[in-house]
């Protein structure tokens, strides 16, 4: 094995190793964390200021003494876990089940209070299904479908609720008031950090990504550069015909039982080639300009497409049409140089079939 073939695979064996660790759990061990991960954990008996966190699963079991701010598939507070100051979070559930010193601001599809947990500021919750079996200790806001306060629920102040509110209206010390105004958005505090975390998650994975293609397929990924200046119009046809074409597909194939495994699979897997099309349009294009200043490096490319692609989404309108027709010329590119490779192969295969004639094994 050459000595560049090797180191190539090495870099890609690394970046493939540290996609695969965002999706294990991460500790949290510095004294205030801002992180993103398959799963970030405060273990029980941690002590840390402040998290801010974006992942699959976010739990406290230990201890934050000032803010959580959180976004993620499932965030947890668990039994003994601790935050001092304020909880946001967005996620597709939020459970309370540990101590809250500060107010909580949650959107979620469900939202529990679970008994034996206490909120110590103010409760505000937009959800699907919300309920309270631990204590409240300010005034609570809920707009949720379902709002059920169980027997061990006590809200110390006033509750507003907009929707069907269940079970023990008792627990409520104050007055409890419907309130159409209210709905399910999260706190504005929150919207900035899930963006920059979220684009900064993206970013590095599509750098990862891009890393790997360029390691192991340097030839092909010239190839997909070339195909993108030399010929864009076409290119970027062929793209738009294979975004329409395979999903439709995929649909037909979904009208039949036997056909749903295949459509399901084929989801999926033209979900990861749209993904490799997107770091392959923004790599070529970027080697494409950077050539014309006479700088020819398929890296620098790569940096640079990705990086001017996420701060191309930030731009309102403008960013995601050019986005859009980036995805076009990567992906039309990508199946380009795909058919061109069968091609090659079916000529060689062929030509070696009419060298040692039909009687005679090919070797394949």
């Amino acid at each position: 094995m050459a000595p560049e073939t090797s180191v190539r695979k090495r870099l890609a064996v690394v970046a493939l190793v540290v996609v695969l660790l965002g999706a294990v759990p991460t500790g949290v061990a510095a004294q205030s964390e801002s992180t993103v991960g398959g799963t970030v954990v405060v273990g029980e008996g941690e002590t840390i200021d402040d998290l801010e966190a974006v992942a699959g699963t976010v739990v406290v079991e230990g201890t934050v003494t000032g803010d959580v701010s959180a976004a993620g598939g499932d965030v947890r507070i668990a039994d003994g876990g601790e935050v001092g100051g304020n909880l946001e979070a967005a996620a597709g559930s939020v459970t309370i089940d540990g101590s809250v010193g500060g107010d909580v601001d949650a959107g979620a599809g469900n939202v529990e209070v679970g008994e034996g947990a206490t909120v110590g500021g103010e409760f505000t919750a937009g959800a699907g299904n919300v309920v309270v079996n631990g204590a409240l200790e300010g005034d609570a806001a809920i707009g949720a479908e379902t709002i059920a306060l169980g027997e061990s629920a006590s809200i110390a102040g006033d509750l507003r609720y907009d929707g069907d509110l269940q079970g023990n209206t008792d627990a409520v010390a104050g007055s409890i008031t419907e309130d159409s105004t209210l709905g399910v958005e999260v706190g504005p505090t929150l919207q900035p950090l899930t963006t920059w975390l979220v684009a900064l998650y993206t970013l590095a994975l599509n750098l990862l990504l891009g890393a790997a293609l360029l390691a192991l397929f340097p030839r092909f990924s010239d190839g997909v550069a070339d195909r993108v200046s030399t010929d864009p119009l076409r290119t970027g046809l062929v793209g738009l015909g294979v975004l329409i074409g395979v999903p439709a597909l995929l649909v037909a194939a979904a009208i039949t039982i036997v056909g749903i495994p295949f459509s399901i699979v084929g989801g999926f897997a033209f979900a990861f080639v749209v993904w490799i099309g997107i770091v392959y349009g923004r790599f070529a294009v970027a080697a494409w300009l950077l050539g014309y200043a006479g700088l020819e490096n398929r890296w620098l490319a790569l940096v640079v497409g990705l990086i001017g692609g996420a701060v191309l989404a930030r731009v309102p309108f403008v960013g995601g049409l050019l986005n859009f027709l980036i995805l076009l010329l990567g992906l039309g590119a990508l199946v380009r140089g795909l058919y061109a490779r069968r091609r090659t192969a079916e000529t060689g295969t062929r030509g070696r079939r009419d060298r040692l004639g039909p009687d005679e094994p090919t070797g394949d």
